[in-house]
């Protein structure tokens, strides 16, 4: 049986550029030997739009009358 609690995560967002080397160092607000999962993506016109929508206001699902009829399924 997996014991494992999910806690909330904060997500950092960052831009940097590949040195010669192809390496990327960055400097974060984390503590020595904290785990971390890395997602790297190259950027592009058509992704922005991506990182647009997903960097909008939550608002939309703010909603007491939709939420009346989703907590009660």
């Amino acid at each position: 049986m997996d014991n494992t609690i999910n806690y909330p995560q904060k997500a950092l967002k960052y831009q940097a550029q590949v040195d010669s080397e192809g390496k990327i160092q960055l400097q974060v607000p984390l503590v020595p030997g904290a785990q971390v999962t890395i997602f790297v993506f190259e950027e592009s016109e058509s992704f922005n739009d991506l990182m647009l929508a997903s960097e909008t206001s939550l608002d939309f699902w703010d909603n007491p009358i939709d939420d009346e009829d989703w907590n009660h399924v």
